[in-house]
């Protein structure tokens, strides 16, 4: 059966949603982890009152940006594991596909077996 243009263009409007609606959670996602690193950092800094003004503004900073970066990286460590077992479960559920596939044809042939003994 042949699908019509507009379902076909409304799939993609639809995967073309879906795409602008990830990246949007992602950037809100980010940018909620960058105001919370800052927040962070700022208490981290509070701790230290001999700071100067300079030197504080540069403590924030630096523990900001180390927050992000092992964020970043705790993030990427998950989305590698996620790909890895992706491709596990993938390969895993056509081999069970090709083993029902298998069973299939067997009982099949054995019922043609028997339906032939028992017609003769």
């Amino acid at each position: 059966m042949k699908r019509s243009g507009l379902g076909v263009r409304a799939e993609r409007h639809s995967q073309v949603y879906a795409r602008g609606l990830n990246e949007l959670e992602s950037y809100l996602l980010d940018q909620a982890e960058a105001t919370d690193t800052l927040s962070c950092g700022e208490a981290f800094a509070a701790q230290m009152p001999w700071l100067t003004t300079a030197q504080r503004e540069e403590v924030v900073r630096l523990y900001a940006t180390d927050r992000l970066q092992i964020s970043r990286a705790a993030l990427q460590r998950v989305t590698d594991r996620v790909l890895e077992l992706q491709c596990q479960y993938s390969s895993r559920y056509r081999a069970l596909q090709v083993r029902l596939l298998g069973l299939f044809v067997s009982a099949l042939a054995v019922f043609v077996v028997v339906l032939m003994i028992l017609v003769y």
